[in-house]
C-alpha cells in the first residue's frame, strides 16, 4: 500500500475534505504504479505569497520507489488542484519510463 504524504508552507492551508479528495485522486492516477511505489510525499507551496499571482502554486511529487532512487515531478499552476492534477501527469509519464526500462530488463 502506497502512503501518502503531505507538507505545505506557511501560506498553504489544506482542510481534512480537501486532504482526502487529493489523496482519493493520486491515488486512482496513480494505481498502475502501485506495486512500485511505497511512499509518495506531495509538497505544496505558493511561490510568491501573493494571492493575485498566476502560476504561483507549486506541487512537487515525491514518488520513493522500492529499491530505485525517487522520481520527482514539479508543476506550477493558478490552483492547489491544477498544481497537482500537472504533477500527477508528469510524475505518470516519468513512472511509465522507468516501468517500461524495468520491464525490458
Amino acid at each position: 500500500m502506497m502512503t501518502i504524504q503531505f507538507n505545505t508552507d506557511h501560506n498553504i492551508k489544506i482542510d481534512e475534505k480537501h486532504r482526502l479528495s487529493f489523496k482519493s485522486i493520486l491515488t486512482d492516477a496513480l494505481n498502475r504504479f502501485r506495486d512500485h511505489i511505497s511512499h509518495l510525499e506531495v509538497h505544496l507551496s505558493d511561490e510568491d505569497g501573493n494571492k493575485n499571482s498566476q502560476n504561483d502554486i507549486r506541487c512537487l511529487l515525491e514518488a520513493r520507489l522500492v529499491g530505485y532512487n525517487p522520481i520527482i515531478a514539479t508543476n506550477n499552476a493558478n490552483t492547489n488542484e491544477l498544481a497537482i492534477d500537472g504533477a500527477i501527469e508528469i510524475l505518470k509519464t516519468s513512472l511509465n519510463t522507468h516501468v517500461n526500462r524495468l520491464n525490458n530488463h
